[in-house]
């Protein structure tokens, strides 16, 4: 059961890791103006090699940036969630905690999922036919695969609480209240 939680651990430290970079980074689109070329991130664009703020406040880059940072937070409150599940603390149960941080790494997938989404479709339907050469670049393929790592964390982090279940529907004296030792010297 241990293993399920580490590699989910190790997913959701990953994960928040790309969530960090590609937020923080301008290289989500790279376009063609001018003759040279220009990129262009959350907080800035570059052209001929300066880069300037993005003053202007769009509201897709804000909805984006704020999904992103959203996510961000909740991954890494997922991350000291299932760090805790680790912990043998008299005063909670383990399969809460693992439960918490389960479901804050989908929050995250989601926030990540709800950023990417609002930046595709904008980018699709108003950036991509501004700019004839254009593509996205490894900011952006960074937050999607973001996304999955903090999908397949929050998958695998809460097995203990599928396991306690199965367990629970097999073995006839199942009591919820009773301690997780009494539980893993029944496995």
């Amino acid at each position: 059961m241990y293993s399920f939680m580490g590699g989910g651990l190790f997913c959701a430290i990953i994960g928040n890791i790309l969530i960090v970079v590609s937020t923080a980074t301008d290289y989500w689109m790279q376009y063609r103006l001018s003759g040279s070329y220009a990129h262009q991130g959350l907080w800035r664009y570059c052209m001929a090699n300066k880069c300037y703020m993005q003053t202007a406040s769009i509201a897709y880059w804000n909805a984006t940036r704020a999904f992103m940072i959203l996510s961000g937070m909740a991954c890494f409150a997922g991350i000291m969630a299932g760090i805790l599940s680790f912990a043998h603390f008299s005063a909670f149960e383990r399969f809460s905690r693992s439960f918490a941080a389960g479901i804050m790494l989908f929050i995250s997938t989601l926030f990540v999922l709800l950023a990417m989404a609002i930046y595709t479709g904008v980018t699709l339907s108003f950036l991509g036919k501004r700019f004839g050469d254009w593509r996205f670049s490894w900011s952006y393929i960074l937050g999607w695969v973001a996304m999955l790592m903090t999908f397949f964390a929050g998958d695998r982090i809460p097995h203990r609480l599928l396991f306690k279940a199965t367990l629970c529907s097999s073995v006839y004296f199942c009591n919820l209240g009773s301690s997780f030792s009494e539980w893993n010297t029944l496995s």
